[in-house]
Formats: C-alpha cells, structure tokens, sequence
C-alpha cells in the first residue's frame, strides 16, 4: 500500500480500538456507579468484557482482511501498470525493426544472401509480436471464460517431436531435445498444450545463457500424461517461487530487468492445465535452472 494510505488505515484502526475499550470503561464505571449489590456488577462487568473481547477479535479480523485485500489489489495494480509498459515496448519494438528491415531492402536494394538474411530477421520479430498479441488475447478469454478444451487424440511421441522441430527453428542457438515419450495415444487440447509448452520453452530460452539447453521428458499412467521441462538457465528465488503463475508477475525487479515479457506466459499455462483438470508445478533444478513438471489428466 502507498504511504498515506498505510497511515490512515492503522490510525483509523487504533483509534476505533481506543474508542471502543474507552467506552467499556466507562460503561463499568457507570455499573459500579449504580449502588446495586456486587454479585450484578460482577455479571454486568463479565458480560461486557466477554462481548467487547469478542467484537475486538472480529474488528482485528476483520481489519487484517481489509489490509491484505487492499494490498493485493495495489500489488494487482502495480503488476497491471508494468504490464503495460512492457507490453508497449514489446510492441514497438518489433514493428520498429521490421520497420528498419523494410526500409533496407527497398533504399539499399541489397544482395540476395542479404536480402534473405533481412527478411529472416523480419519474420522472426514478427512471430514474436504474433505469441505475445496471442498472450494478451489468451489471458483475455481465460478470464471471461470463453474457452473450453476441445480433446483430440494424437501420439505423444508425434506431438513433442513435432514441437521441438519448431523450436529450433525458432531459437537456432539452442539444444531442445525430447528425453523420453512413449508413443501413447493421448486426448488434449492441443492448442492449449501447445501454447503452455511454448510459454515454457520460451522462458526456458529467455532466462538461460545464449546456448540454452532445454529438456523435454514424458510419462504416462492410465489415465495421466507427465511432462517435465527442464533448463539450466538462472532458475527462481525461492520468495518469488509462490507468485510466478499469477497474472502479470515477472520475476526479478522492475526497474533493473533485462529480459523481454509481459508476465502473462505462466499465467496462461497454470489457467490452461487448470482447464484441462490438470495442474503444473515448479521446482529448482540443482545446481542451477529450472523445472517444470506438468500433470494432464488424457
């Protein structure tokens, strides 16, 4: 909470406490004052201390509830106001260096080999500005509820495999490789996974050295599908472990990040299992980097 905010919330809280243990003073100053026979001052003094206890306990409550409420919802606002000026530079930053890409082929009318290069690079910023209008686009439908899983069978071996072509495709520098899949038939939404996974396989790049390594490894029982992602990259503090999958959280501080991202990759995942009956999981992998384990309900 603001400064002021947080100084009128307890000053008004003390003075109500005040107020009230000053009024049942008085109230058995008035029963003593009365003249009637101890054994009724005694009954009245009880009763009104037991009541004004109990009402202190709930008012106590009742104010550590509003405090934690307002405090979630400034801490909501904050992550909201960053958001924004993230997802603003992301956008800019993509459009401007297709921009600049553009404006190279058509003034300088490069060499083919040169040409290529620039229009992979073009391609490239604009898949990233394609996942995150996706994200923004996903975080809102899972908030108005506008999206079910539709389940299709498919082989996870295929699934994970075809994913990984994709990924090196996309991060060049880095080794991304499936483990183990058993070419079991599943049933999932294979939008949904597939953008939970890239969610992930992203961070997992984002946050790892420039030759990330990235491992993807599966299980299956009867009726559950185990994924494990796994990165070598700087891993998660601890106190920030238990807000990572809330909506707008990055991790580490605001004003010295480096990394690109709107805080929403996670979200999307943890909202998307949730939607499937599934769940996710985080743990840190020793010594260093990241894992995150993946339970689908199939």
């Amino acid at each position: 909470m603001k400064k002021q905010t947080t100084f009128f919330f307890y000053a008004l809280s003390i003075y109500v406490i005040l107020q009230f243990v000053w009024w049942g003073y008085h109230l058995i100053e008035l029963t003593k004052a009365t003249g009637e026979t101890s054994t009724l001052i005694n009954k009245r003094m009880t009763m009104v201390v037991g009541e004004g206890a109990v009402f202190i306990v709930l008012l106590l409550v009742g104010l550590w509830r509003i405090r934690a409420s307002v405090r979630k919802e400034f801490e909501l606002s904050q992550r909201q106001n960053n958001f924004l000026l993230s997802v603003t530079h992301e956008l800019k930053t993509p459009i401007a260096a297709n921009k600049l890409y553009l404006q190279t082929i058509q003034k300088r009318n490069p060499d083919e080999e040169m040409r290529d290069d620039l229009l992979k690079k073009a391609l490239k910023e604009n898949q990233r500005l394609e996942q995150l209008i996706d994200n923004i686009l996903n975080a809102a439908r899972v908030e108005n509820r506008a999206l079910q899983p539709i389940k299709e069978a498919i082989d996870l071996t295929h699934f994970l495999n075809g994913l990984v072509v994709q990924y090196r495709k996309r991060y060049p520098h880095s080794t991304i490789e499936v483990i183990h899949a058993p070419h079991k038939t599943i049933h999932i939404d294979i939008f949904m996974i597939e953008t939970v996974l890239s969610n992930l396989v992203d961070n997992a790049v984002k946050y790892s050295s420039e030759n990330a390594l990235v491992k993807i490894d599966a299980s299956i029982t009867e009726n559950q599908v185990f994924i494990t992602l796994s990165d070598f990259g700087i891993g998660i503090k601890p106190e920030e472990q238990a807000s990572i999958f809330s909506k707008f959280y990055r991790v580490g501080n605001e004003e010295t990040r480096t990394q690109k991202g709107s805080g929403l990759g996670l979200f999307i995942a943890h909202e998307f299992l949730k939607l499937h009956g599934g769940s996710i999981l985080y743990k840190q992998n020793l010594p260093t980097g990241s894992i995150f384990q993946l339970t689908i309900p199939v």
